[in-house]
């Protein structure tokens, strides 16, 4: 057995690895993280990369670049034109990011899941009692980016952005593991609550949720970076108009964004829970739904 899956059997251990992302000080490590990946050294980074990509699935062939000046310009990498095709059908909203799907389906009764068995208030995560009210019977869609993913988000659909809310809060990491052990895990993390109205007047929520390593947001429309020791204003009026795949902004590292459509879409054919998706691909149907 290599040194490489003797260390990936270890990790998968769930016991060994909860304690590994989780009982260590979360909020500490994710800042000095954060300094780390910025260190402009071509050893450095080079180094970082190889072992990124001795334990993960790290394909940079799609990458527009082909050289990084940090392991953080590595994680923000943008893609070569064209990599990611644009469903362009008007009843389909895209997925906004790579991603594994997680829990997906239908709010009921204002809960939606985190993981089998493990549900949670809408209102928890949104902090919008509107907002839960108008999505009762709607549909959510759970979008795991893993660390050695494409870390950037796009607009799924023709919108206006119209609100940000900047919710503050811990870093646990968003694995299944940790999913499947921590109640209300989304509710606990730092989080931004993305409000935007698409062209026949329904409204499409976001919310990127950050974890351990991550707690940095970057948003393209707004002149802020959202991480922890952010202080406000939490509620951002925005008033910013994007197209169908526009990138709206990226994470410092992998991460989770939750999706949220009213009464009247439907999730497209094929997306379930434990599928890959694409930035690009049809993620949910929309020709039903309508205004606020």
């Amino acid at each position: 057995m290599t040194a490489r899956s003797l260390i990936a059997r270890l990790v998968q251990q769930e016991d060994l690895n909860f304690l590994l992302t989780n009982r260590i000080p979360r909020s500490l490590l994710t800042r000095l993280m954060g300094r780390l990946s910025k260190v402009e050294q071509p050893w450095v980074c080079r180094a970082s990369i190889a072992l990124w990509r001795l334990f993960s699935d790290l394909d940079l062939s799609e990458a527009k670049q082909a050289r990084f000046k940090s392991v953080h310009d590595c994680f923000t990498r943008e893609l070569k034109p064209g990599a990611r095709p644009i469903d362009q059908d008007p009843t389909a909203l895209v997925s906004p990011c790579d991603a594994l799907v997680g829990a997906c389906g239908r709010v009921q009764q204002g809960m939606v899941l985190q993981a089998k068995g493990f549900p949670y208030p809408l209102l928890d995560l949104l902090a919008d009692p509107q907002l839960v009210r108008y999505y009762q019977d709607g549909q959510y869609a759970t979008l795991r980016l893993t660390s050695s993913m494409y870390h950037r988000f796009h607009a799924p659909g023709d919108c206006r952005v119209q609100q940000v809310n900047y919710i503050s809060g811990d870093t646990w990491n968003v694995n299944p593991i940790a999913l499947k052990r921590v109640e209300r895990l989304f509710c606990k993390n730092e989080r931004a609550v993305i409000r935007c109205l698409l062209p026949g007047g329904a409204v499409l929520t976001l919310v990127p949720v950050a974890a351990i390593l991550v707690a940095s947001m970057r948003l393209r429309f707004l002149d802020v970076l959202l991480h922890l020791r952010y202080r406000g204003p939490n509620v951002i009026p925005c008033n910013v108009g994007l197209q169908r795949g526009e990138e709206m902004g990226w994470f410092e590292h992998g991460s989770t964004i939750i999706v949220f459509a009213p009464r009247g879409a439907a999730l497209s054919e094929g997306v379930r829970e434990g599928g890959r998706i694409r930035m690009g691909q049809a993620l949910l149907r929309i020709d039903q739904i309508g205004a606020v």
